[in-house]
């Protein structure tokens, strides 16, 4: 209750400093940043990588404005200026939030969606897109050049989506190899091509005497004409959208090319052939292969078409082109309608499809995709024989199952941060020594105990957050501090040297005191006060995921003190502390979610979305049903803006 009046309080205050004048950045701003702020963050020393001399106008503050947002934060909190340095006065605090805060506030009074460049469908995209489409199934992952991961972390990111010569040439074999497949399953290909075409004797004699007779006849039962049955419905699905009329005229006039050059062959051999070649333009098309949304005449945002927000939809929560019913209420331009949109995303979390976005986003988010990579510096196997790729492969599962009953059955996200259940089969049962688990399958696991419940759990984040060889509370407790309350410590400084590897000393001192020591460091002090706690409340989990009680000679001591003053004396007890830390957890779904639906980086245009997106969460008890379906009502889902116009806000 207490995090949900504050989040209220945030809120009434921003809105109320809109209302307010806007102090002078120039005369009332910089004198105050002058005196608190420049002696560790100016041009000979910026302290965190951050020089706040450099912002000497209004517009350079509002065009890095998430910086700014931080800068906010950190005051608010009290961590700025450090507790070795004069704490601000209330009028200089009042002139740094409420001033600087008026200026960002007022720069989104304006607001746009933010650009989405046209984007190429990601290998995860390209693939279950493919299985939907024409029922085969393709492993673009292991057959295509790995991409990188964008702003937002997520392989979808328009960003790093990048065409090069060699991705080409493996489009032209997959088209080559899926249609191939395609016409050697006779079921699957007659879904696609109901048609079993073939020219009766009489209609090949109509078609040969009529034209003699009459210059008008129309042909019976032309290949071209049966051709079009099958192929523009099929270039439909493919392209998502209405196909047009020169893309009609080109798909029969390359059937009409291909059929001519087999008289010999019989049909329906020679048909099939022939529609075969053009499905395969259709597979090598860039109307297939990106996610297009037509550029705005106007240089004001606009909202999407049906056809567009239908794409958004359904790629976002089925990483898949649109079923037929989406494809249908486009068409009918009934899509926008509230109700409608509300009733299809609870359809298509419904869907055993949404399985794919929780597969995709969690494992991204978490970063535990390591797992199913063989080569992934992991847990070495000499040291920890048990960690297998089969328990790999298991722990994956585990927590990609674990999402999607939070997401469709569950339904509160807090449940990702501690819960009382896990998702385990016999084998990942019996390696983390819980017993009563028979079977392959994955189920929900009752937990006598919720050290394990939730991601912190879970033997995916405990290996992909550790060192071959060992744990690190440094790499676990930034991972929490990132991916869980969405928060990131400066990069270390360049001259401070690292753990020692010696590994009788390790088990003889223990981490937590090796940790104590490189702490002493005032360099870094600030930082690993706020990670190492975290990090260490977790080390009863070896760095492969299994439970462990001590490092060799020495015990573990789980117990530590947060930043915040707050103590705990375990995994169990440091997770319901974060718990407590709601509002920075909502804010980090929010943008994680948001991100991954839009194909893009967060950027300070979408803040007040961002703020809405996590108040939606807060008021409704983290349920994800509200929060997806304000998410795709929002304004940066539901609009686009001119690729080419120059960015809001933006300064020469």
């Amino acid at each position: 209750m207490k995090s949900y009046i504050f989040l209220v309080l945030s809120i009434f205050l921003l809105h109320s400093s809109m209302a307010q004048e806007t102090l002078d950045y120039a005369t009332e701003i910089i004198p105050v940043l002058r005196k608190h702020c420049y002696n560790c963050h100016n041009v000979g020393n910026a302290k965190g990588g951050v020089n706040l001399e450099r912002y000497e106008e209004e517009g350079r503050i509002i065009k890095e404005g998430q910086l700014w947002l931080k800068v906010v934060d950190m005051v608010k909190t009290k961590e700025m200026p450090p507790s070795n340095k004069p704490s601000l006065d209330e009028t200089d605090y009042h002139v740094l939030v409420d001033g600087i805060n008026g200026i960002l506030v007022k720069s989104l009074e304006k607001k746009t969606p933010g650009k989405v460049i046209i984007r190429r469908l990601s290998h995860t995209e390209y693939q279950y897109t493919i299985l939907d489409l024409t029922g085969i199934s393709y492993d673009a992952n292991g057959r295509f050049p790995a991409d990188g991961s964008g702003g937002g972390g997520f392989d979808n990111q328009g960003g790093s989506l990048f065409f090069t010569p060699l991705k080409m040439e493996r489009y032209y074999d997959a088209a080559e190899e899926i249609v191939s497949n395609l016409l050697e399953e006779p079921k699957k290909w007659q879904k696609l091509v109901p048609v079993r075409y073939r020219q009766s004797l009489w209609q090949r004699f109509l078609n040969w005497l009529m034209p003699k007779l009459y210059a008008d006849f129309e042909l019976v039962n032309t290949p071209e004409k049966a051709a079009e049955k099958v192929i523009f419905p099929f270039a439909g699905k493919a392209f998502r959208r209405l196909i047009k009329v020169d893309e009609k005229e080109n798909f029969i006039s390359l059937f009409k090319k291909v059929y001519q050059t087999m008289p010999g062959e019989p049909d329906p051999q020679r048909f099939n052939r022939s529609v075969a070649e053009v499905f395969k333009a259709i597979l090598i098309s860039p109307s297939f292969l990106y996610k297009m949304e037509e550029e705005p005449v106007v240089n004001e945002p606009v909202p999407l078409s049906d056809f567009e927000l239908a794409n958004r939809l359904s790629f976002f929560l089925w990483c898949s082109m649109p079923d037929d019913e989406l494809f249908q209420l486009a068409v009918q331009g009934k899509l926008q309608e509230p109700e409608v949109l509300e009733n299809q995303v609870r359809r298509m979390l419904d869907d055993p499809k949404s399985i794919r976005f929780a597969e995709s986003f969690v494992s991204q988010w978490l970063g535990i995709n390591k797992l199913k990579d063989p080569n992934a510096p992991l847990a070495e196997l000499a040291r920890f024989p048990q960690f297998t790729q089969s328990i790999r492969e298991a722990m994956f599962k585990e927590t990609t199952s674990f999402f999607h009953h939070v997401l469709t059955e569950r339904k509160n996200f807090l449940d990702l941060i501690s819960s009382d259940y896990a998702f385990l089969n016999e084998e990942l049962a019996e390696y983390y020594d819980i017993e009563g688990v028979q079977g392959n399958d994955f189920r929900k696991v009752a937990l006598r105990n919720t050290n394990r419940g939730g991601f912190l759990g879970m033997g995916s984040v405990h290996s992909v957050t550790s060192l071959p060889t060992r744990t690190s509370p440094v790499l676990r407790g930034k991972w929490v501090l990132e991916e869980i309350l969405g928060t990131s410590p400066p990069p270390p400084p360049p001259d401070v040297a690292e753990l020692p590897e010696d590994e009788g000393l390790h088990e003889d001192l223990g981490l937590k005191a090796l940790l104590e020591q490189h702490r002493s460091d005032p360099a870094c002090q600030s930082c690993h006060e706020k990670m190492d706690p975290l990090g260490l409340g977790l080390e009863n989990f070896d760095a492969d995921g299994k439970w462990r009680d001590s490092y060799g000679n020495t015990p573990i001591d789980p117990s530590g003190v947060l930043a915040s003053g707050e103590t705990f004396e375990g995994p169990a007890e440091l997770k319901s502390l974060l718990l407590k830390e709601k509002e920075q957890f909502a804010r980090n779904i929010s943008k994680k979610s948001l991100s991954f639906a839009i194909g893009r980086g967060i950027t300070f245009t979408d803040e007040m979305a961002v703020r809405d997106l996590s108040a939606v969460l807060m008021e409704n008890d983290f349920n994800p049903d509200s929060f997806i379906t304000e998410l795709v009502k929002s304004y940066p889902f539901r609009m686009k803006i001119k690729d080419f116009q120059k960015k809001v806000n933006e300064i020469d």
